[in-house]
């Protein structure tokens, strides 16, 4: 017999390799956030389709009023979390984006506080501070005009968006299956972004070495390489790792879960490091290692709290 939370902490390291994978495609893409933002939903949205048919999974089932307008507002944040993401890769690297992301634990804990009034415990506490300290040392400058410095901002924005989505995924999508919540929520993003790709026909001026493009373009100037790293990124890191996200918060609280997928920086550097010769500073891996340690803290705090509580609850018994 599987134990559900084994089950769920697996999904979780899944999702979190899988998610490890996205700065390094969206580096590889050379179409703009927006356009990747576009393709990666489509892509996503059309696998988590057939995958529902294939096992005949209910598409519509139990899809009132409500349950349809939080899955807009969820679609809404994941499209929010997407571009910001890919901006941040686009204009900082994959390091930095991934670095800025990584910090959306301490978001979930400040939304938790002022959207439900719940407390900040000793562990969050040092969470916050560790994460804190963790951003400064890795901000390249205090200048917002500097590269670095923007591609930061642009990966905390999709931080902030992403604690959104774990917290509307928890406490707003209970019951359903989790195909059929990603497959609502890539196909919310991807009409939301489809009005977008206009924008995208003229390739934003990055700093980026790599030039990007947008998804229409002239036939005689198909980026083939791009399209197959969209499709590995809407199939295998969205659609799965998406689907794996959402199933591991059947059984864990937002917060456990994104102790786990906040440790995707490592794969994410180590990937870039390698691939792209982003070399870290030591400041940048002094920074990296605090906001990692943090998560992993926390992570330890909320075990040996429930092991407590666990305990408790026997000699009542």
């Amino acid at each position: 017999m599987k134990n559900p939370h084994v089950s769920a902490l697996a999904a979780a390291h899944g999702a979190a390799v899988l998610f490890g994978l996205t700065g390094i495609l969206g580096a590889l893409i050379r179409f703009d956030a927006v356009a990747i933002t576009a393709g990666r939903a489509g892509f996503a949205a059309t696998a988590l389709l057939v995958l529902a048919l294939v096992q005949r999974r209910p598409l519509l089932q139990g899809l009132g009023s409500h349950r349809a307008g939080i899955l807009l507002v969820s679609g809404l944040l994941l499209a929010m979390h997407w571009i910001t993401f890919f901006l941040a890769v686009k204009v900082g690297g994959v390091a930095v984006a991934t670095l800025g992301f990584a910090s959306f634990p301490a978001f979930i804990a400040l939304l938790d506080v002022v959207l439900f009034g719940e407390r900040i415990g000793r562990a969050e506490g040092t969470m916050l501070a560790l994460v804190t300290l963790g951003l400064v040392l890795v901000t390249p400058s205090f200048d917002v005009g500097d590269q670095g410095t923007a591609g930061l901002l642009w990966g905390l924005a999709s931080g902030l968006s992403f604690a959104g989505l774990a917290i509307c995924n928890r406490r707003g999508n209970r019951g359903m299956d989790a195909i059929q919540v990603a497959f609502w929520q890539n196909l919310v993003v991807a009409l939301l972004v489809l009005p977008l790709l206009g924008l995208s026909l003229a390739p934003p001026q990055v700093a980026r070495s790599q030039a990007t493009s947008s998804l229409v373009t002239g036939a005689a100037a198909i980026d083939w390489a791009s399209w197959f790293w969209l499709a590995v990124l809407g199939v295998l890191c969205t659609g799965l790792a998406h689907t794996l996200f959402v199933k591991s918060l059947e059984s864990l609280d937002a917060r456990s879960a994104g102790m786990i997928i906040a440790l995707e920086p490592v794969y994410a550097i180590a990937c870039a490091w390698w691939l792209f010769g982003e070399e870290p500073s030591g400041r940048m891996l002094v920074g990296a290692s605090l906001i990692i340690l943090a998560t992993v803290l926390l992570a330890m705090g909320h075990k040996a709290s429930a092991a407590r509580k666990r305990a408790s609850e026997g000699m009542k018994a």
